[in-house]
């Protein structure tokens, strides 16, 4: 399945706390992650946050700030965020392609934007404060309850059959296939659910492989491979290796 990696931790800066914990097991055809990002006081210089494209829609709630919060999502490369000195984020990364409401809701790479919109996010992010992680996450589950009774976020039948087929998946037309879709279907289908055009979706879905330390999926030699590694995130893979956790 597929098991996204989001977040670059730098390794030379160690007063920055990254936590993840999984849904309940009825949410997990939607939400893959709960995620908490956090600093130890106050570090000494700016934090740069390097994100990887991931094809996930998250929903973000600054804990410093409950004014901040929103609906985000990145682009097919990799991108960093300046996070300043002190920050407190509390996350929902929902699978790709399960967000169901209007695109105007979502944001690209929300980061420090207060929230204008419809959705109650203003409501749940005073509730999280001063809550630990754990307690944060039973609100979070509400939320995300919430949200697929109101037909928000919904389970994505196209995007879970590719989900299902990782391991032989290499082209367009094998995405095609497993969802038993034309490619013209599919180019429809997933710009509408995922926000990406197929090939585009299937670069993010070959880089997360890579992290994940496994199969290189159809990259023709190893050059071809570093290159678009460099290509998405900026670095090669042994740089990347160096300098963040992931």
């Amino acid at each position: 399945m597929y098991d996204p990696k989001g977040n670059g931790i730098e390794k030379a800066v160690q007063d920055v706390q990254f936590v993840e914990a999984e849904p309940p097991s009825h949410l997990r055809g939607v939400v893959h992650r709960f995620l908490e990002l956090k600093t130890d006081g106050a570090l000494p210089d700016d934090y740069r946050f390097h994100a990887l494209p991931d094809a996930c829609t998250y929903v973000v709630f600054d804990q410093l700030n409950d004014k901040i919060t929103g609906v985000s999502k990145l682009r097919a490369a990799s991108e960093e965020f300046n996070l300043g000195r002190s920050f407190h984020f509390v996350n929902i990364r929902f699978l790709p392609g399960v967000w169901q409401g209007d695109s105007a809701q979502v944001a690209h790479g929300m980061v420090g934007v207060p929230y204008t919109g419809e959705l109650p996010l203003l409501g749940v992010n005073a509730d999280l404060h001063n809550r630990n992680f754990k307690e944060q996450q039973k609100i979070l589950v509400q939320l995300v309850e919430m949200l697929v009774d109101a037909k928000l976020v919904a389970p994505n039948p196209v995007t879970g059959k590719i989900f299902q087929n990782l391991d032989w998946i290499s082209t367009v037309a094998d995405m095609a296939e497993v969802c038993a879709l034309s490619t013209r279907q599919l180019q429809r289908t997933l710009k509408r659910t995922t926000g990406f055009a197929p090939h585009d979706f299937l670069k993010i879905l070959r880089l997360q492989q890579a992290l994940n330390g496994t199969d290189t999926w159809s990259y023709a030699d190893q050059s071809h491979f570093i290159h678009s590694f460099r290509n998405a995130t900026g670095y090669t893979p042994g740089k990347y290796n160096r300098k963040f956790d992931v």
